[in-house]
This record gives structure tokens, C-alpha cells and sequence, in this order.
């Protein structure tokens, strides 16, 4: 399942920005997150991939989604200007951005580079 956050839960779950100038992942599984907003056609593409790689990779991986019109000071944050942008964010390591409605073939390769991990 992919679970949607809030600035409260991300805060908690992925970085607390308001107390650490550092980048420090606080889960304990590598997350994807998906910045979207519920009018944007290239978001609605990928959603549904995104809940069937939630479940492929269950258990190794976290997918997250932010609406960026409910949670302007998260999309502010990482700077988003266009949607859908995804986070890749591995345990240890710094986070990388990419922008636009990938194929699944495409997300599977990323989060083979990025994360390590394949497929079930």
C-alpha cells in the first residue's frame, strides 16, 4: 500500500527538516516518494504502478505520496516545480530527484541502481 503524508508524518518518518540541517533518513526501509497533485493526468499514469510496485517490493521499500497542493511547505522544501517529481531516498546516502511519469521498467531499474534490490 502507499501511504500518503502529511508535513507532520514526514517529519517523522522521512527528515525532520526543522531540527536537522543534515540529511538524515529517519526510516528504516529505502522510500520512494511521490510529489503529485490530484489534477496533474502524468500523476494519475504512474499511481497505479506505484501501488503495484508497493506491493513487488513489500517489505524492501516504502512507497510515500505528498500532495503538493495540501503540503506546499513539503513541495517548497525540496524544491518541486513540476509534478509528478519522485524522491528516491536509500537508507544511507543522500536522496535523488526525478521528474516525470516513468515507465515501470524504468522504476524497476532505479530502484535496482539507487536501492540494490530486485524484483520478487
Amino acid at each position: 500500500m502507499v501511504e500518503y503524508l502529511t508535513k507532520e508524518t514526514f517529519l517523522e518518518k522521512v527528515f525532520d527538516y526543522e531540527d536537522n540541517k543534515e540529511w538524515k533518513y529517519s526510516g528504516e526501509l529505502p522510500c520512494i516518494i511521490d510529489f503529485y497533485a490530484d489534477w496533474c493526468g502524468p500523476c494519475k499514469t504512474i499511481a497505479p504502478i506505484l501501488e503495484e510496485l508497493s506491493e513487488e517490493y513489500k517489505g524492501k521499500l516504502v512507497i510515500y505520496k505528498i500532495d503538493t497542493e495540501k503540503e506546499q511547505e513539503l513541495a517548497a522544501v525540496f524544491g518541486i516545480k513540476s509534478i509528478p517529481s519522485l524522491l528516491f531516498v536509500p537508507v544511507e546516502g543522500q536522496p535523488q530527484m526525478a521528474a516525470g511519469a516513468l515507465p515501470k521498467e524504468t522504476f524497476r531499474k532505479a530502484i535496482k541502481d539507487v536501492f540494490g534490490l530486485g524484483a520478487e
